[in-house]
């Protein structure tokens, strides 16, 4: 179970989550694919994303068993990455909304999408859209996202991307040999 620890950096209040400690390198994936990693979590985000809320429709959507979509709806939701809000009281029936830390995930789904339509499918089954808020007389058109540093503006590629680590005892080969050895 997951304990909410609370973080004011980036100028905002998060919540994030402690994970238990996992066997081998100290790695926020590692700690994401412990709530994400099983598929009928990814594909369950992904229908809220598209903004069916409703079991039925997420399960008929996803094609999960509904035991197994249970389930992962209720490791998602203790993880803070989905809230239950009801909509009926008799019988009590609730939709699922993505939290913040759910709407985060949105360029992890718009990666596997990319790759999934780049290397998996002839024909992309579905295509992003951009429309441009802030231009409404800007027409909408097939979204070709980017990465972007925030700090400055360059667009990135994997060859610029360096890696600095910071947890201790760690190297990038592995965990570090004892002094003296």
């Amino acid at each position: 179970m997951t304990q909410p620890i609370a973080d004011s950096s980036a100028g905002h209040t998060t919540h994030r989550h402690a994970a238990a400690p996992l066997p081998g390198r100290p790695c926020s994936i590692a700690a994401a694919l412990q709530v994400l990693g099983e598929k009928w979590a990814l594909l369950a985000v992904r229908e809220l994303f598209y903004g069916n809320h409703r079991f039925d429709r997420i399960a008929g959507n996803t094609g999960a068993p509904r035991d197994r979509l249970t389930a992962r709806l209720r490791a998602l939701e203790e993880a803070g990455v989905v809230e239950r809000r009801a909509y009926s009281e008799r019988p009590p029936r609730y939709e699922y909304h993505l939290t913040d830390a759910g709407r985060d995930l949105a360029p992890l789904t718009q990666a596997l999408l990319a790759w999934g339509d780049r290397w998996l499918s002839p024909e992309p089954p579905v295509v992003l859209r951009h429309h441009p808020a802030d231009r409404p007389d800007h027409p909408d058109h097939p979204l070709d996202a980017a990465w972007t540093c925030r700090t400055c503006g360059a667009e990135v590629h994997n060859p610029d991307i360096g890696l600095e680590i910071r947890s201790p005892g760690w190297d990038r080969q592995g965990p570090k040999p004892p002094p003296g050895r």
